[in-house]
């Protein structure tokens, strides 16, 4: 793992868990980033619901990499993704960071403009 990915990931983890708590794992990053792609503000999720968040956001972060592409809302407003190149066979380390390298492109350079913090 290089430098620069593991500075960026901390600033990453810095900005979030100033604005929504300390502890925050792929996980929760993961659903957040589901919740703001839903675009319908927080609620009370069913825990499959919670899922299909985690999912979406997933999807989201690997749209970049070729892997998925978004085809549109159903109609209650949730987000649809088509699978363009299946995701390759990895160790649980090595999605981890597939995933948290899509997380950091999608916050990009400054995170805290995206999830609406001010003054971070």
């Amino acid at each position: 793992m290089d430098v620069e990915f593991e500075t960026r990931w901390r600033n990453l983890l810095n900005v979030l868990e100033k604005r929504f708590g300390g502890g925050m794992d792929l996980q929760d990053i993961l659903f957040l980033v589901g919740v703001q792609e839903l675009g319908q503000g927080f609620r009370t999720f069913k825990k499959d619901e919670k899922m299909d968040l985690m999912h979406v956001a997933v999807c989201t972060v690997m749209v970049p990499e070729g892997f998925f592409a978004f085809v549109g809302r159903d109609e209650e407003g949730w987000p649809h993704f088509e699978e363009k190149v299946p995701l390759p066979e990895l160790e649980p380390k090595q999605q981890d960071v597939l995933i948290r390298r899509g997380l950091l492109e999608y916050f990009g350079d400054n995170p805290a403009d995206l999830i609406g913090q001010q003054n971070a």
